[in-house]
Order: structure tokens, then C-alpha cells, then sequence
């Protein structure tokens, strides 16, 4: 099970993409070429493409093995529940997430240890992660945020 968030505008855009998705770290995400020829030397990888115009303009994914410790880390609701908080737009997600990234840099040992035991998902690509998404959320404050859980 994953949590994956969209942020999309009232504008369509041409969505170009590699077509080359990997799943790492309790997350999917996309690689270019030339990463799949570093990590996969003599293979063809498999591509999904899409050249759609879109409203979307950031979209991300991440396991559910991490709402402990976004729930330590104050985030739980910003991410996986934002209408249950009025949060509807990307410029309400960045106090929270800003406070949340925070919080998990200044202690790093105490969300290492809220790691799954599975080892699917972690401290380590979820602070990034993160990041991401309050980069997304400050390049499109006006974007409108959708939650798929």
C-alpha cells in the first residue's frame, strides 16, 4: 500500500517523461536513460510513456510503512489526510512540511529508529522525499492538492 499526492492547475501542460519507473526505498520513481544504463548495464528497460496534456504538475509515491514517523514527525495529516485539516491548496502544505523536514533533521537518530523492520521505506529516502514535495508545493502554491491512499 502507498500514499501517492498530486498537485495539478487550472493550465494543461505536455507531460514528457523517460518512461522508466523503478520502485526504491518505499517509493516509485522515475529515472532518466542514462540512470537505468548505470543501474542496468545491456538491458532494455520497459517504458511507460505518456505525452497526455495534463493538469498535473507534481506527483509523487511513498509507502505506508512511513506514517509513523510522519506521524512523530507532525506531518501525518498534511500528507495522507490534508482535507481532514483544510488543507486544499500546495502554499498550506508548506508550513507544515517546512516544521516537519525540521524537526526530522534536527533528530535524526530518533526517526532512524522508526524505520520498518522490512526495510521498505526509510528515514533516509523519505526526509527527500519530503523535500520534494514542499519544493513542488512553493513552485505551484496555487496547485490544488489530491490524495490517493
Amino acid at each position: 500500500m502507498s500514499l501517492n499526492v498530486y498537485l495539478t492547475t487550472k493550465e494543461k501542460r505536455q507531460h514528457k517523461t523517460s518512461g522508466i519507473f523503478i520502485r526504491e526505498n518505499g517509493e516509485t520513481k522515475e529515472i532518466t536513460e542514462e540512470e537505468w544504463k548505470e543501474r542496468c548495464p545491456g538491458q532494455t528497460p520497459v517504458r511507460f510513456e505518456n505525452m497526455d496534456e495534463t493538469n498535473e504538475c507534481y506527483s509523487a509515491n511513498i509507502t505506508h510503512n512511513l506514517g509513523k514517523m510522519a506521524i512523530a514527525a507532525g506531518i501525518y495529516e498534511a500528507l495522507w489526510r490534508p482535507e481532514k485539516i483544510g488543507i486544499t491548496k500546495a502554499s498550506q502544505l508548506i508550513e507544515p512540511l517546512t516544521k516537519g523536514i525540521k524537526l526530522m533533521k534536527d533528530d535524526p537518530k530518533r526517526f532512524e529508529k522508526m524505520n520498518p523492520e522490512n526495510g521498505w521505506g526509510t528515514y533516509s529516502g523519505f526526509v527527500p522525499w519530503v523535500e520534494r514535495y514542499l519544493n513542488a508545493c512553493k513552485e505551484y502554491p496555487e496547485a490544488d492538492i489530491m490524495v490517493s491512499r
